[in-house]
This record gives structure tokens, C-alpha cells and sequence, in this order.
């Protein structure tokens, strides 16, 4: 894999639809992958296949389907976890198992009650399991953003010699800064013997509202795998949004890092899982939200106009927005006001514009946003309005 390269792990199949409330059935679930797929994801993680009929069922009939990237099932470190997944993976073209273990004091004193040694003897025993039947196997060190970063090292070192493939270091509970969560990638890249045959991976979650943050910081330092989600979904405050990473990483092309994201898709994959799962996206969601590429104040509406640029980094059609919005409400200014009105076949003067502001104005305190209908009332009952038609 080329060193710029940045793979991007679907994980909204797996760990978005752990959202209460938002359980999808194999018919949603196969349209959402096949999706996923024309996007240009690397990975899809199709389910938890051990965790009910209806995921077994799911990640088989998915593999299926898949074309380009690679399916992925989730485990513990259980060798009947690890036997189920293989046998619903043992349809697709590129298969993973994805097995793994607590690896913080937290999960091995009083999850696990056990030991560090016993966990690297766990870890190792699964990723040598799974070994027998895929080649690519991908483990997790779960709550890796509480564990010790020497800890972490021995137990990464130890399941690289049993044959992974790709080395998921989780921030699970999101409580990683973005130079903590850095440093900890980086020191594995200097610290872990035989790291040259495995991807580092990013997985974090959004408690703290650093989880996009977190995974830019990680592959900044060497990861070159992102673990994410469309909208960010996920348990708790929910995990690094796919389209986030994937947008930053285009804007920003001094880091050299590139995904194979089809980012002209990103909205309508964005509504089909909002739509599909019945969770709603905020307004105000970096990217997809339904006013991302809004503008209501008239500062901002006038520099919009002028030139997209003064105010948006991102042209809305590259994540497949039509155009930007002009919005209509009591904050905007008169450059705004004419734009909307030309728009509805109205060419007015300098003169006529200032007659019809200040009525727009009283309209506007009285009503949230003005719409086009509105636009030709006011025009209409205005004093210029017999001007305006005749012109």
C-alpha cells in the first residue's frame, strides 16, 4: 500500500447501528453496503456475526454483494466468535476477521479479572485462530487510549508475530486529547518490533467531541487506517464521522494523504442512513448538515455572492450539495435580499431595492425565514411594485 494512502473502515453497519433505537434489517442493510461500496470505502464491517441470526445473516448476505472492498466481521477474542464469523465471511471476495481484547487496567482487573500476561496469551491464541481461516486479521486493543503505552507496545509486538495483519488501537471511551492520542500512534510506529507488517488503525469515539480530531492526529503520526462512520454515528456520543476525515484529508493536501472516497456521494449516502436508521442529522453537522452550506447573515451572504470562497473552504458540489443557500431571515442585508429577488425574475435598481428592504425588514421580524412566495408578496405590496413590472 502506498504510504500516503489512507484506508477508510466503514464501520456504520457495525458499530452506528449500536444506536438504541436505530436496529436496520439485511434488506436496508445490503442497499446501505452496496452503497458504501460505490463510495470507495476499503473496508466495510458488515456486523458482530456470533450476536444474533438476523447479523449472521446480514454479514453473509453482504459479503455476497460486496464488489470492491473488503467485508469485515467483528469477534472477541472467543473461538466460537471467531468460527461463526468465518463461516458468514466465507462468501466474499476480500474477507476479515476483526478480533481483539481489553488491554487497560480498567478492562483487565475488573472486566476481565484477570492479568496483562493472560491477555497477550488471549490476544495471541485468537489472532492465531482466526489466522486459519482468512489471512487478513485485524485485532483490537480495546480502551487503547487508557492503556500503557510499554503495555500496549508488548501486546501489539505479540499479535503481529501470531499474524495481524492491521492493529486497531481504540480510544473507546473518547477521552484522548488529539497530541495524547498522536503520541500514542507514534510511539508505537518507533517502539514496536516487526510494525512495518501491520496498519496501524484509528478507531475513536466522540464523547469528548474529539473524534475526528483524534483520527487526523493518528494518521498525521503513521496510522493509515481510519475506523468510522457515515454522520458519525455510534454508541454513546457516537464515533469519527466518515465524511469528516474524508473532507479534511482533501482540503488539506500538504499532509499527502489521500483516501479513494467518491466524495460527490457523501449527502446522499448521508441521507439514505439518516432515512434508514430514523436518526436525525443536526442542522448544523459539518459537511452533510442541512446548513452547512447555508448563510443568513448578511456579512456573509454578501461576501458569498461576491466570491463562494470569502465563506466556504468547500465548493458543496464535490460532497454533492447542489449550491449554497441564500437564506432568507431577519439578519440578512440587501445583497442578499436582491440576489433571492433575481432569482424569482426580478431585476431591481438601487432605488427600488431600498424602498423594498424596509418592508422586507418588518416582514422578516414577523416569520423565522422568508421564503419565495414570500418574496413576490412583498414586492407586490410594495410602493414600486407597478415600477418594478414595468421595467
Amino acid at each position: 500500500m502506498s504510504d500516503n494512502k489512507v484506508q477508510i473502515f466503514d464501520t456504520t453497519l457495525r458499530d452506528g447501528e449500536q444506536v438504541p433505537g436505530c436496529k436496520l434489517n439485511t434488506e436496508q442493510k445490503l442497499i446501505i453496503a452496496e452503497q458504501l461500496d460505490n463510495l470507495g470505502v476499503d473496508i466495510i464491517e458488515a456486523g458482530f456475526p456470533v450476536s444474533s441470526p438476523g447479523d449472521f445473516k446480514s454479514v453473509e448476505a453482504i459479503s455476497k454483494i460486496v464488489k470492491h472492498a473488503t467485508v469485515c466481521g467483528l469477534t472477541r477474542s472467543v473461538e466460537n466468535d471467531i468460527k461463526v464469523a468465518a463461516e458468514a465471511l466465507k462468501y466474499a471476495k476480500t474477507p476479515r476477521i476483526h478480533t481483539g481484547i481489553g488491554t487497560s487496567d480498567s478492562h483487565i482487573k475488573f472486566k476481565f479479572k484477570s492479568t496483562q500476561e493472560a491477555i497477550i496469551e488471549r490476544a495471541v491464541k485468537a489472532v492465531s485462530y482466526a489466522k486459519s481461516f482468512v489471512e487478513d486479521v485485524e485485532f483490537y486493543a480495546e480502551d487503547a487510549g487508557r492503556t500503557d503505552n510499554e503495555y500496549l507496545a508488548r501486546v501489539c509486538e505479540a499479535v503481529i508475530k501470531a499474524g495481524a495483519t492491521v492493529l486497531n488501537i481504540p480510544d473507546t471511551t473518547g477521552y484522548c486529547l488529539p497530541h495524547e492520542y498522536g503520541a500514542k500512534i507514534k510511539y508505537l510506529k518507533e517502539n514496536v518490533k516487526g510494525i512495518d507488517k501491520a496498519i496501524l488503525s484509528c478507531h475513536c469515539h466522540n464523547d469528548l467531541g474529539l473524534a475526528t480530531a483524534n483520527s487526523i492526529e493518528g494518521v498525521i503520526n503513521g496510522a493509515r487506517q481510519i475506523e468510522c462512520t457515515i454522520n458519525g454515528i455510534g454508541e454513546r456520543a457516537g464515533n469519527t464521522a466518515l465524511e469528516e476525515v474524508v473532507m479534511i484529508l482533501k482540503q488539506h493536501p500538504y499532509l499527502n494523504l489521500d483516501t479513494r472516497i467518491q466524495t460527490e456521494m457523501l449527502y446522499g449516502i448521508s441521507q439514505l442512513v439518516s432515512d434508514s436508521m430514523g436518526i436525525y442529522t443536526q442542522p448544523n453537522k459539518a459537511i452533510v448538515g442541512a446548513n452547512a452550506f447555508a448563510h443568513s447573515s448578511g456579512i456573509h451572504q454578501d461576501g458569498v455572492i461576491k466570491n463562494r470562497e470569502t465563506y466556504e473552504i468547500i465548493d458543496p458540489k464535490d460532497v454533492g450539495v447542489t449550491e449554497s443557500a441564500i437564506v432568507l431571515t431577519a439578519r440578512s442585508g440587501r445583497a442578499a435580499l436582491a440576489y433571492r429577488a433575481k432569482n424569482v425574475g426580478y431585476e431591481l435598481t438601487k432605488l427600488q431595492l431600498d424602498e423594498i428592504y424596509t418592508n422586507f425588514l418588518d416582514f422578516a421580524d414577523k416569520k423565522k425565514e422568508v421564503d419565495d412566495n414570500d418574496i413576490h408578496q412583498i414586492i407586490e405590496n410594495s410602493k414600486v411594485y407597478k415600477e418594478i413590472v414595468s421595467s
